[in-house]
């Protein structure tokens, strides 16, 4: 049987482009998974996988418009959002190599030995390695940010492994060109062009992560496609890490405070926050609580004034637009269900930008409305009017895991009066990020970002932006009682690679 081709598909129209690929078979797995691991020994300098990062960003960078171009031909992002995107994406790689040349991810502990202890201390010395071939399935929202050049692959390299990128089938002609973009930085530094694969299909994603060499793997997806890989990982003879991030609603609390001090301000950036993007944003608010009074009711006008304004989109591939437009049917028609602009088919191939209201009673208990707890991917929120605190509990009990969660507070509450404090307390354990008079739709890249949170929202407690990411693809290893000349140069007492450590319990930069 002839493999199935891939073909670049234009969003707009729903009309095939070209055919940029074929589906990977299960040998073409098998021969890009040891490509990357014959490549493993190549990063294994962190000066060389440093100047390789740098080297990828300044090629992208350089590479910028015509990336671009095709990026939006296949997802219709536009070319204001994508080249923001690549920016960041290029950021994020330069910042790895910062994270690399500096060294202190390595964890280098030194202990020697003790013989007063209880029990006695022996020599001991303690860092990360990383820990082989990693997995990367390609997010459909960000061809940049969450694909082939993205946080998993950045933060992979940068911890000296080599990936295997499954493509998203959105945006498969950018995938190649990124990869080949990648692969070339990689050949200026001597390092085999197999430490990037690139695969094609569902059933070599499949594959992939069942693949024996590979130790490790990223995705960032749907609760329903992360779970089915989650489960192999684990199913495996040979278990591997699976970080995962599968889907969010990312409450909203407006305090009644809040909403009589600045209804307009918090409706106007609602507005925003949920149709930036077209609402293909993971950290979209999904759902907000507003209060039922007089600050409610502005609020809720100044969303309504806000959302009318906004131009019908497209969303990223028409089975998204599908499920959308059925999504939100099938919620507006539940009971005491609004919907004060109405969301859904904008035009043939566009979305209309929308949001529904329900009393908060309704969410608070088991039931049909129990949908409305799901995330809905586009533009669309839901607003839960609550009587009294106690409602905002009973739903907030309910939800699974997030990767934010925000609260909107009047100034005086903002200041540590009343209950702006034990708020914010009830929602952290909600979420991998809590806001404070913000929206969660921009993530930074920054060393204390951290982008995960309780399961579904992500299947591990790490992070897939900022620094710490590096982090998912080591594992610790100790030495203990070993001679100093058979030592790695990390763990050696002279430091000669000029590490920070904690050398004696102290320590040193």
């Amino acid at each position: 049987m002839a493999a199935a081709p891939v073909w670049s598909v234009d969003p707009r129209t729903g009309k095939q482009r070209e055919q940029v690929a074929v589906e990977a078979s299960a040998q073409e797995v098998d021969q890009a998974v040891r490509s990357a691991l014959a490549a493993k020994d190549a990063l294994a300098d962190r000066a060389v996988r440093a100047a390789f990062l740098r080297s990828a960003a300044e090629l992208l960078d350089g590479a910028k418009d015509h990336l671009v171009e095709a990026a939006d031909a296949e997802t219709a992002l536009g070319p204001v959002r994508l080249t923001g995107e690549l920016a960041r994406t290029c950021f994020q790689l330069r910042a790895f190599a910062d994270v690399v040349d500096e060294g202190g991810f390595l964890g280098v502990v030194i202990d020697h030995p003790d013989s007063s202890a209880t029990p006695p201390i022996p020599d001991l010395r303690r860092y990360k390695i990383p820990l082989g071939v990693v997995a990367v399935y390609s997010a459909s929202n960000f061809p940049f940010a969450f694909s082939v050049p993205g946080g998993d692959t950045a933060s992979a390299l940068a911890a000296g492994c080599p990936v295997v990128v499954k493509a998203h089938p959105d945006h498969p002609a950018t995938s190649e060109l990124v990869a080949a973009t990648l692969r070339r930085a990689a050949a200026r530094h001597d390092i085999p062009e197999g430490v990037i694969g690139l695969v094609h299909g569902f059933d070599a994603g499949v594959e992939l992560v069942r693949h024996p060499l590979v130790s490790g793997a990223g995705f960032t997806g749907s609760i329903r496609g992360g779970r089915a890989l989650f489960d192999a990982a684990a199913a495996r003879p040979v278990p591997i890490p699976f970080h995962g991030e599968l889907g969010s609603l990312n409450p909203v609390v407006v305090t009644e405070a809040a909403a009589l001090e600045r209804a307009e301000e918090i409706g106007t950036g609602l507005a925003g926050s949920m149709t930036l993007g077209v609402g293909q944003f993971c950290v979209k608010p999904g759902l907000v609580f507003a209060p039922s009074g007089a600050g409610g009711d502005r609020f809720v006008k100044s969303l309504t004034e806000a959302v009318s304004d906004t131009e019908a989109g497209v969303l990223l591939d028409h089975r998204m637009r599908d499920n959308f437009v059925a999504g939100v049917r099938e919620r507006g028609e539940l009971p005491d269900v609004d919907a004060p602009v109405t969301p859904g088919a904008g035009g043939e191939h566009t979305v209309s930008a929308g949001f529904l209201t329900v009393p908060a009673a309704r969410l608070a208990a088991s039931g049909e409305h129990d949908l409305l707890l799901e995330e809905c991917f586009g533009p669309v929120t839901v607003v839960a009017r609550y009587e009294n605190e106690a409602e905002i509990t009973s739903v907030l009990t309910r939800l699974p895991g997030n990767l934010t969660a925000t609260v909107q507070l009047s100034a005086e509450e903002a200041a540590g009066e009343g209950g702006g404090a034990a708020l914010v307390a009830e929602l952290t354990p909600l979420a991998g990020r809590v806001l404070v008079n913000g929206w969660p739709t921009g993530v930074a890249v920054a060393p204390a970002q951290h982008h995960g949170g309780p399961y579904p929202a992500t299947t591990s407690t790490s992070t897939s932006v900022g620094g710490t990411a590096i982090e998912r693809w080591l594992r610790p290893v100790a030495y203990q009682n070993t001679p100093e000349a058979l030592l790695p140069a990390e763990l050696r007492d002279d430091n000669p690679l000029g590490l920070p450590r904690r050398y004696e319990g102290r320590l040193q930069h």
